[in-house]
C-alpha cells in the first residue's frame, strides 16, 4: 500500500494567522477614520488604511509561499486534499452570509424602512414628525438636511464592467479545461487574459467612484443610497482585488510547471472563487444598479 495516503500532514506553529489579524485591525481602523476624516484635512485614517492593506498582501504572498512549499514538497495527502477542499468550501459559504448581510440591509432599507418612513402601515405620524417632505421612492436622492445626489445608472461603466467579468469567468474555464488537457501554452495564456480582466475591472471601478464622487454628488455622505451603494461595490471590488491576487500567484506558478491534470485544487479554488465574485456581482448589478 502507498504510505503517501496513509499520514496527514501537521503544518508548525504560524505567525501568517497573526499577522493577517494585525492587518485586518488596521484596515478596520483606517476605513473607519478615513470616513470620518473625508470633510476635513487629516489623512492619518487614509495612512493607516494603506498600511493594513500592505499587511494584508504581505500575509498573503506569505502565507502562499509556505503552503507552496509544504505542496511541492510531498508533504500533503488525499485526506489533506479533502481537507482542502472542505475548507474552501466553507470560507466561501462565509463569503455567502458577508454579502447576504449587506443585500438583507439593502433590501430591508427599500422593501421595509424606505415605504414605513413614507406613511405606510398607516404611519403617518411618524412620517410627518420626521421627514414631512419625505417621498418614498429609491434611490433616495436627497438627505432629510436637503443634500441632493444623482443615482448610478446601469449604462456606462457598470455595464462594461459586467460584461467584462462575464467574459472572465468564461475565460478562466477554459483555462482550467486547458490545464485539465495538459495544453500548458493555451492555460497560460487565457489565464493571462482572465487576469487582464480582472485588473480592467477594478480600473473601471476606479473611474466610476471618481465620476460618482466629483460629478454625480454620491458620495458616503449621500444617505442610506450611499452607503449601501458604496458597501457593497467596495466590498465586491476588495474582493476582485483579493481574487486578482490569487489568478497571479497561480499564472506564476503555471509558469514554473506546477500543477498536473490530476492535481491542481489551488488552480481549482482559485477558479471556485473567482467564479463566487462573478456572481455576486451580477446579483449586485440587479438590485443595485438595475431595480
Amino acid at each position: 500500500m502507498n504510505t503517501k495516503h496513509e499520514h496527514y500532514y501537521v503544518p508548525a506553529q504560524s505567525a501568517w494567522p497573526i499577522i493577517g489579524a494585525i492587518g485586518l485591525f488596521l484596515i478596520a481602523v483606517g476605513a473607519g477614520s478615513y470616513i470620518q476624516q473625508l470633510e476635513t484635512e487629516q489623512t492619518s485614517g487614509g495612512y493607516i488604511l494603506t498600511a493594513g492593506i500592505a499587511v494584508i498582501l504581505y500575509m498573503m504572498f506569505g502565507w502562499f509561499r509556505a503552503v507552496i512549499n509544504e505542496s511541492m514538497s510531498g508533504l500533503y495527502s488525499q485526506q489533506m486534499d479533502r481537507s482542502f477542499r472542505q475548507g474552501m468550501s466553507w470560507f466561501i459559504f462565509s463569503e455567502v452570509m458577508f454579502f447576504a448581510a449587506f443585500f438583507g440591509a439593502l433590501l430591508y432599507a427599500r422593501m421595509i424602512a424606505v415605504p414605513w418612513l413614507g406613511g405606510a402601515s398607516n404611519n403617518t405620524m411618524t412620517h410627518e414628525v420626521l421627514w414631512p417632505t419625505f417621498e418614498a421612492v429609491w434611490p433616495l436622492v436627497k438627505t432629510p438636511d436637503g443634500t441632493t445626489t444623482e443615482a448610478m445608472p446601469w449604462t456606462g461603466l457598470p455595464l462594461y464592467n459586467t460584461l467584462i467579468l462575464l467574459a472572465s469567468s468564461v475565460t478562466l474555464h477554459f483555462a482550467h479545461v486547458s490545464l485539465e488537457k495538459s495544453k500548458r501554452s493555451a492555460l497560460t495564456v487565457w489565464l493571462a487574459i482572465t487576469i487582464v480582466l480582472g485588473i480592467a475591472f477594478l480600473c473601471l471601478q476606479v473611474e466610476e467612484y471618481i465620476h460618482a464622487y466629483q460629478e454625480m454628488g454620491l458620495t458616503l455622505a449621500s444617505g442610506v443610497y450611499g452607503n449601501t451603494f458604496f458597501l457593497l461595490t467596495g466590498f465586491h471590488g476588495m474582493h476582485v482585488t483579493l481574487g486578482t491576487v490569487f489568478l497571479i500567484v497561480l499564472f506564476f506558478r503555471i509558469l514554473k510547471g506546477h500543477f498536473t491534470p490530476e492535481s491542481h485544487f489551488a488552480f481549482q479554488a482559485g477558479s471556485w472563487y473567482w467564479h463566487f465574485v462573478d456572481v455576486v456581482w451580477l446579483c449586485l448589478f440587479v438590485f443595485v444598479y438595475v431595480l
